[in-house]
């Protein structure tokens, strides 16, 4: 199974991306060790796994701690060594949404949107909540996972332009 990691990490408000290679890593701690060393001192650490076009997972480390983790698909674990290292622990619910059954308010243009929108095809883990902080709401997280026609690739993209960091990734990508 192919994959794409990239880190992208903020250290006094600058962005920067690496691509970080996985390979014989032996466990999620180890994959966290990889991305704290992208930048020891970065105030957040991210790591985008794209896998197969298919399946994405992020990483997250605020000040080289406290690592958070979302994967698009726990499927994943099923299919490849390292989806099993960095998904196959995770609970087979997504945390971070509102568990209300209150109707959200309509979406701009006066039209409902479904709560949440996620592929039912896709088992989503994790925390879905990783990027509410930076401006990518669980539901909007999941949203981007769910939607017809979008590769891992174009949901990191999307990510990465709320994030302004897009540039950095994309260039990782010509390389």
């Amino acid at each position: 199974m192919s994959y794409f990691a990239a880190a992208v990490v903020r250290d006094e408000g600058e962005w920067s991306a690496a691509e970080v290679n996985l390979r014989g890593a032996s466990d999620i701690d180890d994959v966290a060790d990889r991305l704290r060393d992208v930048e020891p001192d970065a105030d957040l650490s991210l790591l985008f796994v794209e896998a197969d076009d298919a399946y994405l997972v992020i990483l997250r480390l605020d000040e080289g701690e406290d690592l958070r983790i979302f994967g698009s698909d726990s499927a994943y674990a099923e299919e490849s060594r390292l989806g099993a290292l960095l998904v196959g622990d995770l609970k087979t619910s997504v945390t971070g949404l509102e568990e209300s059954e209150e109707p959200r308010p309509p979406a701009a243009g006066g039209e409902e949107s479904e709560q949440p929108v996620v592929d039912p095809e896709a088992d989503p883990v994790g925390d879905a909540d990783i990027l509410a902080d930076l401006g990518i709401s669980a539901q909007k997280l999941l949203e981007l996972c769910a939607q017809e026609g979008m590769l891992p690739a174009d949901v990191t993209a999307e990510v990465c332009q709320v994030l302004g960091c897009v540039d950095e990734v994309e260039e990782l990508r010509e390389v």
